[in-house]
This record gives C-alpha cells, structure tokens and sequence, in this order.
C-alpha cells in the first residue's frame, strides 16, 4: 500500500559511456578517424539540423549481438527485437515477463514485456502503466527508446533507488512495436515521408479506434483489435504513445464535434481532466533536454509552448489511440513525439536516449500522484466494476477484480461518486496533497430494492462528455496476460 509513502529524490545516473568513449574492441584506422571526426564537429545531429540541408556522413554501424549484456545504440529489426526481449526476460526473471498480444497482418508478435519487481502477479493496490511505441512504423526513435529503457530499468534496480521503488511499486507495461510490419519496409535517414507509416494493409493505426465525437467506419486492424483487448483486461491508469516527426507532448482531446481536419488554426478540445493531462505533458517536456523550449522543427512547422499541446489544436483527427483509452477507460495516455525526424540516422540514436531517459522515467511515476484505494461490501469483499468518477469530471474508471481504483489528481479537495449495480451510490470527500496518494477506501452498503430509476437520477449530469462507454467485447480468449 502507498499510505504515507514519499517519492524518493531522482538519483538517476549519468549514462555510463560517452559519446567517444573507447572500449578494449580492436578498431581499424579508418573506422578510429570516423570515430574521431564524429566526435570532434558538434551540433552534427539530424535533430538540430534538420531542414538545413546538412548531408550528415554516417559511421558503419556495430554488429549486433543479441546476447551482449549491454544493448547497443542501432536500430533492430524484428527479430532482433525478439532476441533482446527473450534475452532480457531470461536474464531477469524476477524483473521481467513477456507476452504477446497477437500478431500483426503479416503475423509479427506483438511483444510487451513486464518489468516490475511482481512481473507475473498483481501487486496489490499497485497500479499498472505502460508506454507503446512505433504505432506509425517510420516512426522508429521510440522503438529504440524502448528497448533502453527495459534495459535501463533492469540494470538500475540494484543500485538506483528511485529506480528500485518505481519498481516495487508499479507495474510497467512496454510495447515496443505495434506496427512491425510498417517498420520493415521504412528506411533508416528518412525524415519525412509516409512510407512505412501504415500496416501491411495500408491502414494508420492511430486512426483506427472507435472515436466519441464522430463515428469511425475504418474496419478494425489486428493490431488495434489487440490493443483494444489488452486493455479491456488490464486495469491502465497511467500510458504515454511515441510518436516521431515533432518535439511536443500532446494530450487528449485529439478530436472535437466541429473542427476541420488537418488544420493548424484549430481550437482545443478540453477533457474534464485539462489541468491534469497538462501537468503530465509538462512532466515530460520539462525532464526532457529540448522539448519545453518550444521551438519548431522547420519554419513551416508550429511552436509549442513549453513543449505541450492539446491535441485538436495541434490539427484534430478521428480514431486516436489516447481518446479511445481516456474515454472508454479512463486511462491518462498522452502522445510523446520524440523527434523531428521520422527515423534518424543510428549515431544519433544515444542523443536521443540522453534527452528521453529522465522523461520516461518521470512520467510513469506521475501514477503515484492523486487518489487510490479499494471498493468493498460491508463484509469487506472486493466490487468488481464498481463505477467511480471525480465530481465535476464526467469521464469514469472502474475498480479491478480487487476492488481497487487510482486517479491522478492536483493537490486539492475533491469528491468521488461511487455506484455499483446492487449497491446505494455513495459520495465521499478526500483531499489530495503533493508528497504522496490518499489513499480511500469505501464501503458500499446493499440497495435492497433500490430503484434503478433513483440510480441513473444520481448519476446523470448534465454535460455531453460520457462517463465511460461499454467497453467491446474481446475478440479472442486464446490470449493470456499477466494479471
């Protein structure tokens, strides 16, 4: 349980090798001059010259070597993927656990891997995250910035604490790839374009969803089915999506009733959750080295304040992957766009882990801030789908099989509403404070004969925002998760 727990200071370590570092490796004088030269001519990467016509030289890129303790700065493709996550989870099974959520059109795995301190079991009273990445397949910073992380993560558990209680008290879900298909045939250094952007059948997944404000006749893909599965049976508080083509956090609505499409004068679509997606898209724009300062990857491209946006300003679009999980869900996911180009060069791919690795971690630990707690009868025994809501914020959540619940919520005093089928709705207030949840537990007493009228009475309010849609019914049960 969180009850008084504090957030540990960062201690985040410096990355253990620089740039030029050297290593025991015999090198040749050609490859010693590039690495040199490499090391020596700053500001050389894509990122920052990006649009200025810099012809960038690239280094012959290191073998790889799926078995290397140490996973290296270039790109891999699927099966390469594979054996670093088979690898991994082998050498760490107290820390990781993989599964599959399905197969992609051209049947590639559609790994997620675990990594938590409580891998293969709940943890009770502990919430679950997860970031997915390479939605678009040219989009491939975020693939790489995956694989690091998993790796930064099982590596740090020992010696960093902040790492280690992020670990013990949280359940991260990571994807690294959900369009696999689209990632091989996208090719490295390209910045732009749109090849490789769709699945194997010419669909964009992030357009893919079911949307709230208009209706979405695109026919569903295996990949979004399974990630529609995925997380109808595990209970996310807390995702962030990786993007790449900009440098912005952008946060929910991404769509609105009356907006143009494609559009960069459009007007925002605010949640009920405003406050709340806006300091958790400023959590990661400013940890990250670059982002908070705005500045626009050409001069055809819009600035963003402070690095965030709301998504319908940006340019609104039907069939998001983070509407789709706020809505139906209540799960807090905000797009990161990582970089300006698509799919960079591999020597730039350490720039690129520098600037996220604080991000990444900062913002998963943002789950541990606002409300928790249990639902229960009065015997003490768990509601399942109890539904809950925060006053004044008309988009719901729903309690795990364990009666359990988080909100993210701002220092503040606040009011959550509880029903459950069977039971007398129920108000309560609590307060949140910065250091740490509150936790709140509620006990629901039994509506004998309580009519269903005085039920939906109580609950209806008055603006159009649902509370939470009924979610679909899962398209297989021949896939397991982790609880």
């Amino acid at each position: 349980m969180f009850s008084g727990l504090e957030f540990p200071k960062a201690s985040l370590r410096e990355s253990e090798r620089g740039v030029c570092e050297m290593t025991s490796q015999k090198i040749t004088l050609p490859a010693l001059l590039v690495l040199l030269c490499a090391c020596m001519v700053e500001n050389l990467s894509v990122e920052e010259n990006y649009g200025n016509g810099l012809n960038v030289s690239l280094p012959e890129p290191r073998a790889y070597i799926p078995d290397a303790h140490l996973l290296d700065f270039v790109y891999h493709n699927h099966e390469e993927m594979t054996r670093f996550l088979r690898a991994t989870s082998a050498r760490y099974p107290n820390l990781t656990a993989l599964y599959s959520i399905g197969k992609s059109v051209q049947g590639r795995d559609l790994w997620v891997i675990v990594v938590s301190a409580s891998p293969y079991e709940h943890m009770l009273g502990k919430p679950d995250v997860k970031y997915v990445a390479n939605i678009h397949g040219n989009e491939a910073v975020g693939r790489e910035l995956m694989l690091h992380l998993i790796q930064y993560f099982v590596t740090s558990y020992t010696t960093d604490p902040y790492i280690k209680w992020l670990l013990d008290n949280t359940r991260i879900h990571i994807l690294p790839s959900l369009n696999p298909d689209g990632y091989a045939v996208s090719k490295e250094g390209t910045c732009d374009g749109g090849q490789g952007r769709y699945n194997a059948r010419g669909f964009d997944l992030n357009r893919n969803f079911p949307d709230y404000f208009k209706q979405n006749n695109k026919r569903g893909q295996p990949e979004t089915d399974a990630v529609k599965e995925w997380i109808s049976k595990i209970q996310f508080s807390l995702s962030g999506s990786l993007h790449g083509g900009a440098l912005v956090a952008s946060y929910p609505y991404d769509n609105t009733p009356n907006s143009m499409f494609q559009s960069y004068a459009s007007s925002p679509s605010l949640t009920p959750d405003d406050d709340i997606f806006r300091h958790l898209s400023l959590t990661y724009a400013s940890n990250h080295a670059k982002m908070s300062r705005g500045v626009a990857c050409k001069t055809s491209s819009p600035s963003f304040e402070n690095g965030i946006t709301n998504g319908a300003a940006w340019y609104p679009l039907t069939g998001g992957m983070q509407d789709y999980n706020y809505i139906w869900y209540g799960c807090m996911e905000v797009t990161l766009e990582v970089s300006c180009c698509k799919y960079p060069p591999a020597h730039e791919l350490r720039k690129y882990w520098d600037d996220n690795q604080l991000s990444l971690v900062k913002f998963l630990a943002e789950v541990h801030r606002g409300v928790q707690g249990f639902v229960t009868d009065s015997s003490g025994t768990p509601i399942e789908k109890a539904s809950l809501k925060i006053k004044g914020r008309d988009v719901g959540f729903q309690t795990t099989r364990y009666g359990e619940f988080w909100r993210i919520l701002l220092p503040g005093v606040y009011k959550l509403e509880v029903y459950a089928d069977g039971f007398i709705p129920r108000e309560v207030d609590f307060m949140v404070v910065d250091q740490h949840p509150t936790l709140l537990n509620v006990t629901m007493q039994p509506a004998k004969g309580y009519h269903m009228y005085n039920l939906l009475k109580l609950t209806t309010t008055t603006t159009s925002i649902p509370r939470t849609p009924s979610p679909p019914k899962a398209t297989s049960d021949l896939i397991s998760f982790p609880e």
